[in-house]
């Protein structure tokens, strides 16, 4: 019977035992799930934040690409502004300056074609609304012909690369009239 008694109690260690064990395993087992887990959703951050890295680098490669004449252009603007400035003082009826103008013309026409291939966009806003991100008002005159707020003249036309603008056009504003006081007869 004393053997009974041992063999039982060493039975009970052992489910003890084995139980114990279980439970270990099962605390390890859930331990190594919870670092299985923290270890995936790290692997989907650090992906993330690679295709957003490699998408960044992708936009301002686009934008580099995209934008990479802006100083170019800008300084090829003068150019154009005094090709046109010499058109509009010469005189077309002049037949002895006729062929310095037929080139002026061709000259201007060949370099307005060649930077709209590179998306350079005149903006000329002749009669058109103000638009303050597009336009520089250099003055405002009383009109009763046009709007309030419309361009009456264009001082020098505005550029945009890509749609981006690159020089404001230069303008006179349109403005209501200065209504006309009635004038008041003193000798009544």
């Amino acid at each position: 019977m004393a053997d009974e008694q041992t063999v039982d109690t060493q039975n009970l260690d052992t489910d003890q035992a084995a139980q114990d064990s279980g439970d270990e395993l099962a605390t390890r087992v859930q331990v190594l799930e919870e670092q299985l887990a923290g270890a995936h959703d790290q692997a989907l951050r650090v992906a993330a934040d690679l295709q957003n890295v490699r998408r960044r680098a992708e936009q301002d490669v686009e934008k580099a690409h995209k934008f990479a004449l802006e100083k170019f252009a800008g300084d090829l603007l003068p150019i154009i502004d005094s090709l046109e400035r010499g058109l509009e003082l010469s005189n077309p009826d002049d037949e002895s300056i006729r062929p310095m103008r037929e080139g002026i013309e061709l000259t201007l026409k060949m370099f307005q074609d060649t930077l709209k291939r590179y998306q350079l966009e005149a903006i000329d806003p002749h009669g058109e609304p103000f638009n303050a991100v597009q336009h520089q008002a250099m003055a405002m005159q009383e009109s009763a012909d046009v709007e309030p707020n419309s361009v009456l003249k264009v001082f020098q036309k505005g550029y945009q690369l890509n749609g981006r603008l690159l020089r404001p056009a230069m303008v006179v504003v349109s403005k209501a009239p200065a209504p006309v006081s009635p004038s008041i007869d003193e000798q009544a």
